[in-house]
């Protein structure tokens, strides 16, 4: 079983609106209302790509109630802790003749100690049955930067393989709880490295460095793709992977797709350049969806064929 975790869960409005204009009255051509968070949508992707997962996390008032209602009906297994506060409602607004998309996201209830100890037992509870777990997404108010640190190192006592995507300080800190895997995108990993990235030779330094920092494994993703630093064997490999740039209808949650890629294809026993192959197609296929976490199984098979992998020489500097 594959366990994804998301503290800040959300009911994510994703509107179509042609020649969106800052201060101009619209109307949409296209909307859909989703249980959101990226945890949550993580765990659409695993399901639809047929591996077992459960998505858990904390959830609030009637919007808490729909986000856990629609994951029902939508039949992806789930079992959140309800809280006192309302759970958060994101929008984003997608302008089709410019490509532009513009996100607005609510910053989430506030979480006492005693519901967030609940959860903490509920997790602990799902792990003695779970094999990989994902911590994913940004934290609600009341809440201290180290839980995913916390958390991580308790799941990693029951023998769960951890796996991480947030940002900011809540990254950092847990890098020192040395989860199995990082998947922060490129502006993430810069926050992280304090400096902008001026070509490859960054990319592969900024892997390298965040398993410097206590993660095992690190998947950086890009426009086109990945750059990563993994263990094959026990052995440390660096590869680049990469597919043509689709012409995408969105790129929201493209980041989620590719880490349920990830799990999906490890939870598998693929080798770990076919899991970065089928991260990424699933990455590039999403983005044909209207909406996150959505993904073909069929299109992603078909796109693995134009994925390019390659391992890279370990610069002498980093080695």
């Amino acid at each position: 079983m594959i366990i994804t975790v998301t503290l800040n869960a959300a009911l994510d409005k994703t509107l179509e609106v042609p020649s969106f204009t800052l201060g101009r009255r619209h109307r949409t051509v296209d909307q859909t209302t989703m249980p959101g968070g990226k945890g949550v949508n993580i765990a659409r992707a695993i399901k639809s790509l047929g591996q077992p997962v459960i998505a858990t996390g904390l959830a609030g008032g009637a919007t808490g109630t729909r986000v856990v209602e629609a994951l029902t009906g939508e039949s992806i297994l789930n079992d959140f802790v309800r809280i006192a506060e309302e759970s958060r409602t994101n929008t984003a607004v997608l302008d089709p003749t410019t490509g532009m998309q513009t996100e607005i996201n609510e910053r989430g209830p506030a979480v006492s100690a005693h519901e967030l100890e609940q959860f903490r037992d509920k997790l602990l509870y799902l792990a003695k049955g779970a094999t990989i777990c994902v911590f994913a997404g940004s934290l609600p108010r009341g809440i201290d930067a180290e839980v995913y640190a916390r958390l991580i190192r308790e799941v990693r006592k029951l023998g769960v393989v951890t796996m991480l995507d947030t940002d900011g300080e809540p990254l950092r800190l847990a890098m020192k709880a040395e989860p199995a895997v990082v998947s922060p995108n490129e502006l993430e990993a810069e926050e992280l490295a304090g400096h902008e990235f001026n070509g490859d030779e960054d990319r592969v330094q900024a892997v390298f460095e965040m398993t410097r920092l206590g993660a095992r494994e690190a998947l950086m993703t890009v426009s086109d793709g990945c750059f990563a630093r993994v263990l094959e064997d026990g052995v440390s490999a660096i590869y680049r992977a990469r597919v043509d740039e689709q012409e995408a209808r969105s790129t929201i949650g493209s980041g989620d797709a590719f880490l349920a890629g990830y799990v999906a294809a490890r939870y598998g026993g693929r080798p770990a350049s076919e899991c970065l192959r089928f991260a990424v197609a699933c990455g590039a296929e999403s983005t044909q969806h209207f909406g996150a976490g959505v993904v073909d199984p069929g299109k992603v098979e078909r796109l693995l064929a134009q994925v390019e992998v390659e391992r890279l020489a370990i610069p002498a500097e980093i080695s």
